[in-house]
Order: structure tokens, then sequence, then C-alpha cells
């Protein structure tokens, strides 16, 4: 006998009207939480809770913080709310705060911190540009991030104030750990056969320096421009090498992208690429691509690229995360014939791409 199909509860008029009630608050007050995760990181909360060996209770953590206890206790209650933090007992009639997996993310030095990319998308300066895009959809000339200080895109601005290049910086080298131990540890087999390994676009070279220790059988190559890589510090098994990738790319048996290739439009991307076709071998070389793809389905991260591409929109001058079939498009304009895609534990997925 067969099981009877599926049916779903269909919602009356009034339920669905109580429902946006209740949703339309997520976005009037939707940037509470972003406000108060960046409160917490700020204060060292997640720092003092991780260091403390037992549930911290509120005179302990006011006294720690030398803070007033109500706006504190009001803090960590919504933080709770919203399962930043956690209540423990630590006696019988007295509960302590301790870490979450997710708290132990925002701590300032941790392993997996993600603590500089919330104080990065959550600065008055990132933040700005989203107040314009509505008026750049309709034709303003200005890109939104231009609109919002004085003409700068994202580049020249981030080289004009240290104090922000020091914090974008951060937050790049923060999303490249944890985007590259994920890459490492879901799909190790790209590496496999590699001698040599040129990432471009490799920044101060964090990802590089995680990788080749992982596979200590690579040379790597951390190729940026002159002045990023001038002060990129010194690293076993990696040379840093100057340059522009719109010129040459140092020849590697693999070149390697990290969320790089979003930040340009299509021609650009196909320039880049037929450049990296040129320097790996025809045979045995291939181009290892970590970047986001729109429209995955059933992925658990498919509403963080959607999110991505809008910070792309506001953000930056041409960038944009692609769908599957946008890719495709590039990388057979690029002259390259064929391409795999493996799915890992985090947002982007590797693509080996071969000539």
């Amino acid at each position: 006998m067969g099981s009877e199909p599926k049916r779903e509860r269909i919602h009356s008029k009034e339920e669905e009207e109580a429902a946006a009630q209740e949703e339309i608050w997520k976005y009037i007050l939707g940037f509470t939480p972003m406000a108060l995760v960046k409160c917490a990181i700020e204060l060292g909360i997640p720092d003092i809770l991780e260091n403390h060996e037992t549930p911290m209770t509120l005179a302990e953590l006011t006294s720690k913080l030398g803070c007033n206890q109500s706006s504190l206790y009001r803090i960590m209650r919504f933080l709770i709310h919203y399962k930043i933090f956690q209540e423990k007992p630590v006696s019988e009639t007295s509960v302590g705060y301790a870490q979450t997996s997710l708290s132990r993310l925002l701590t300032r030095h941790g392993e997996n911190s993600m603590a500089d990319l919330v104080l990065l998308e959550s600065s008055p300066v990132m933040l700005a540009p989203w107040h314009k895009l509505s008026a750049w959809v309709l034709g303003n000339k200005e890109l939104p991030f231009e609109a919002a200080h004085g003409g700068k895109d994202l580049w020249g601005f981030t080289a004009a104030n240290p104090g922000h290049s020091k914090l974008f910086d951060a937050a790049m080298a923060c999303d490249a750990r944890v985007a590259v131990a994920a890459v490492i540890e879901g799909c190790p087999k790209v590496f496999e056969g590699l001698k040599t390994m040129v990432d471009v676009g490799g920044g101060d070279g964090t990802a590089l320096r995680s990788i080749v220790k992982a596979f200590p059988w690579i040379k790597g190559i951390n190729f940026d421009l002159p002045h990023v890589v001038s002060v990129a510090p010194a690293a076993t098994g990696v040379e840093h090498v100057g340059g522009s990738m719109f010129d040459y790319v140092p020849k590697a048996d693999a070149a390697y992208f990290l969320k790089v290739l979003h930040d340009w439009r299509d021609e650009e991307c196909i320039e880049i690429l037929k450049k990296c076709r040129e320097a790996i071998p025809q045979d045995t070389g291939k181009v290892i691509i970590v970047e986001t793809i729109i429209g995955k389905k059933d992925h658990e991260f498919k509403g963080v690229g959607l999110m991505l591409d809008m910070v792309m929109m506001a953000h930056t001058s041409n960038g944009k995360e692609r769908t599957l079939e946008e890719w495709a498009y590039v990388f057979h304009e690029a002259g390259f014939s064929r391409y795999t895609v493996n799915h890992i534990q985090s947002y982007p997925s590797v693509i080996e791409v071969y000539p």
C-alpha cells in the first residue's frame, strides 16, 4: 500500500497577513543584530568568555568590562535570544554567560575568526554606499561607493585612508583563512601532483601560506601588485612576485584564484584567464578558482551567495557573483576546453579549469 501524497497546508489570507506583520519588523530593524554583534566584538566579550574557564555571571562580566550593569544585561539578553551567547548554570540560584560555536567565530584572534569581516561590513565606510544603491539603479552615473565617498572607488579610497586599509586587509585575510581551510579540508585532491602554484591576486600571502603548509611539496608564488607584495611577510616555500595580472602571470603548474575574479567584468576575467593559460602547461596544467556560484540548488549557503552579489553591486565598480552558465561562458571565451566543480562546506565552490 503506497504512502499518501504529502499535502501542504494552505494558509488563509488572515494567517498570511499576520505573518507579514511579524516579518516586516525583520526589515525595519534588520540592522540591529549586526550592530549588537559589532558592539560585542568591540567590547571584547567573546574573547573574555573564551579565556574564562567557567561561565561568567553578569556581575563578573560587568566588573571585567567596567561598564554599566543594566546596559550590559540588556545587550546580553538580546544576544542570547539570537543564540550568539548562551546561559549556563553556575549555582543552584544563578546562571552565567558562556560561548557558543557562533560566538567563537567572533573572537579577535581565533583560528576561524570572522570578527574582522563583521567590523568591516558594519563600518560607516561600507554601509554608506547602500544608501546610494537605488539612485544608481535609476541611472545615476556615479556608482554607489563613489557617490558615497567623493568620487573614489573602493580601491582608491582604501589606498588613501590607512585606517580603512588596515581594516580592509584584516577582513580579507580573515576571509581567506576561513575559505582556504574549507578548501584544504573539503577538496585536497585539487592540489595533488602540483609542484608549483601561483596565487594570482594573493594579497599578503595568507591563503598561499596555508596551502603550502598543508601541502609542503608545493612551491608557492604569491603574485600581486608590487606595493602589496612589498609588505607581505616572508614564509617558507612562498616567493613573492610583484606585477599586474593583466600584463602576465608567472609560470607554474597551476594558477590559483581565491575570490579575485568576481571583482572584474567578463571581458576582464577573460583577459586574465588568457594570461593564465599562457603560464600553465597545456597538457597537465590547470586553473583553480574558488568563487561563489549563484543558483546552486539545495545548497546551505545559497542565500549567502545572493547577499554577496548585492555587496559586489554596492561596493565595487564592476564586480558580480556568477551563475555556472556565466562562468562557463568566461572559460570558453578564454580558450579553456573543460571544467569541473567541487562543492565544499562553505559558500564558494572550487572550480578546476583545464586548457
